[in-house]
Formats: C-alpha cells, structure tokens, sequence
C-alpha cells in the first residue's frame, strides 16, 4: 500500500479532536459534516434531475444493482 500525507482537511479534524475527546463533541462533528455532505449530495441530485441525467427510468435500471461494490 502506498503510504500518503494527510490533506490539510484531514490535519485541521485531527488538531479539532486533539483538543476535545467527549463523545459529545465527536457526535456534533458528524452532524455537522453529515449534514453537510446530505446538502452537497442533494445539490447535485437536484442539478442532474433539472438538466436532464437523472430520471425516474435512470432511478429504475439503478435499483438493483450493489452501488458498494468496490
């Protein structure tokens, strides 16, 4: 495996934790970041519907397939 530096995201979430360990804060964290990305993803579901790419026969032919595959 191949060894890489942390981004600059990563290293200000790793200083963020290094100064608070409550369960507490580590929860508000992922709200927040959840929140965040849910946000960004329904942006640009919105953005692919209104343009055209996603449609409701798009939705159908991607219902069975296992979208966690690696």
């Amino acid at each position: 495996m191949e060894a890489r530096s942390l981004t600059p995201v990563q290293q200000d979430l790793l200083r963020a934790f290094s100064f608070n360990h409550s369960d507490e804060f580590a929860l508000e964290i992922k709200s927040v970041l959840t929140s965040y990305f849910q946000k960004k993803l329904d942006n640009e579901i919105e953005r692919l519907h209104d343009e055209g790419t996603l449609t409701e026969e798009v939705l159908e032919r991607l219902r069975p397939e296992d979208l966690h595959k690696s």
